[in-house]
């Protein structure tokens, strides 16, 4: 009988010690993942701009200023998809989301995103802040 309540007393704590532990937070994955978040809405703005530039737009004098605020909007587009596949087939769903542990290969390619998605913000932010002030200007 003794035994028996010693094995009731003990099964518990031997079952939380079992418990795996939650992987630890990834606070640079955070960190890149929030740079993602925060310039994902751009990219509906950027679609719009292109759709105000596209008339204006033209090989002359008077078009080329648009024609570039276009292409360079287009190109931040094109760099926020590649980076979104790129980051997509380097990491898992567990290790971006779940917080799973990167091996240390993958903390080097971290590494390497967090410079790339600051990268492709500063463009986005800058294509978009360029054409706003380009499409602001009353026409001559």
């Amino acid at each position: 009988m003794k035994k028996l309540l010693i094995l009731i007393l003990i099964a518990p704590l031997m079952l939380l010690s079992c418990k795996q532990e939650k992987p630890a937070e990834n606070e640079q994955m955070k960190r890149v993942i929030a740079i993602h978040d925060e310039v994902m809405p751009q990219m509906t703005k950027l679609t719009k701009l292109v759709g105000e530039l596209k008339p204006l737009a033209d090989s002359t004098e008077t078009g080329a200023p648009y024609q570039k605020a276009m292409t360079d909007l287009q190109e931040s587009h094109e760099l926020m998809m590649s980076w979104m596949k790129g980051f997509g087939d380097r990491f898992t769903h567990e290790e971006i989301l779940q917080g799973k542990e990167l091996s240390p290969e993958k903390e080097i390619w971290l590494d390497e995103e967090e410079i790339k998605v600051k990268e492709m913000r500063d463009k986005v932010n800058e294509s978009v802040a360029n054409a706003e002030k380009l499409l602001s200007k009353p026409s001559e």
